[in-house]
């Protein structure tokens, strides 16, 4: 079905004015451990401002089919899962689980409308590799990796292994250089210093979307 592309950039806006205020809500109530917090109307500009940028790029990548609602579900995710990282310094399962059971369902809708059986083996068995990598290294060395780090790795990798390996190599690259250069930045300004932990979660986060964008949506399904 042909949608015009006024008419989906429309839609994304109005649904991310419609959660993105609930996504910021959400943020600050898991980083604060409240449910009473409320989110400063800054903070909700700038948290409906992000998700409406991520939820276009899902859409333009996609388009409109069962595997859109994997990447839009993701993109809203992401969202708290920086803030509370940044925040805090933990990935709550809250987040994680729901994320990666609605992303596998939707991309077994998307396998099954459209026959894309094989890129959805592939996102499985990215996923299990990434996951089980990732715990490889947490067990070898604690300081390295949350285990909320490995789930979300998991989850990455299930996303971007359904476009590719080679999306997922490059997503876990880019992710490792943008929490590289963050380190740099902040230790360059006194901000921390070598024994400093800083959070994972957001470098990751960035990594796969420029990935995801770098990879075009030629490359997807």
């Amino acid at each position: 079905m042909h949608v015009s592309r006024a008419v989906l950039l429309g839609a994304v806006l109005l649904v991310a004015v419609g959660i993105g205020p609930w996504l910021a809500r959400t943020s600050v109530r898991l980083a604060t451990r409240d449910d009473a917090a409320t989110s400063s109307a800054a903070r909700t500009t700038v948290t409906t401002v992000v998700f409406a940028g991520l939820l276009a790029g899902a859409v333009s990548l996609t388009g409109l089919r069962p595997a859109t609602v994997a990447l839009a579900w993701a993109a809203g995710a992401a969202v708290v899962l920086a803030v509370v990282d940044l925040a805090c310094h933990r990935l709550p399962d809250r987040v994680t689980y729901p994320a990666a059971a609605v992303c596998t369902l939707a991309l077994v809708a998307d396998a099954a409308v459209l026959g894309a059986w094989g890129a959805l083996v592939r996102a499985v068995a990215a996923a299990a590799t990434t996951f089980l990598i990732a715990a490889g290294v947490r067990s070898t060395a604690p300081d390295a990796l949350g285990f909320g780090d490995v789930k979300l790795l998991g989850l990455l990798g299930l996303l971007l292994g359904w476009a590719g390996w080679g999306v997922l190599l490059a997503g876990v690259f880019l992710g490792l250089c943008t929490g590289a250069l963050a380190f740099l930045g902040l230790l360059a300004g006194r901000r921390a210093g070598w024994r400093t932990a800083l959070p994972f979660g957001p470098p990751l986060l960035i990594g796969a979307v420029l990935a995801l964008v770098l990879a075009g949506p030629t490359s997807l399904g």
